[in-house]
């Protein structure tokens, strides 16, 4: 009995999920290439809230990644200089890639 505890054990973490690890250069990359950086920065307000505000807006938030996946994906409107425009997609249909940015910025 005292083995088949541990063995149970060690069985039980061997089909866990493995743990995701961000790519922050991959991430700042696709954040370039889809052009995020003309209206965020990661600390100061532009157009566009700085990622570190967006990062603490979400903070704790159970439903944070869902937010900010469906804002960089779907267009909403948004509001720069008082005129309302369509929010650009983040260019890539790849859901990792998207999870990572989404990481990136929500780790600032």
């Amino acid at each position: 009995m005292k083995t088949l505890i541990p063995i149970c054990l060690l069985a039980s973490l061997a089909g866990a999920a493995p743990s995701y690890a961000m790519d922050e250069a991959a991430a700042e990359a696709l954040a370039r290439k889809s052009r995020c950086f003309k209206c965020h920065t990661i600390d100061k307000k532009k157009d566009g809230p700085a990622y570190k505000d967006i990062a603490a807006k979400y903070k704790g938030k159970a439903d944070a990644e869902q937010k900010i996946t469906t804002h960089i994906t779907t267009s909403p409107k948004v509001k720069i200089e008082g005129e309302e425009e369509d929010h650009e997609q983040i260019k890539t249909k790849d859901a990792a890639e998207i999870k990572n940015v989404v990481q990136w910025i929500l780790s600032r």
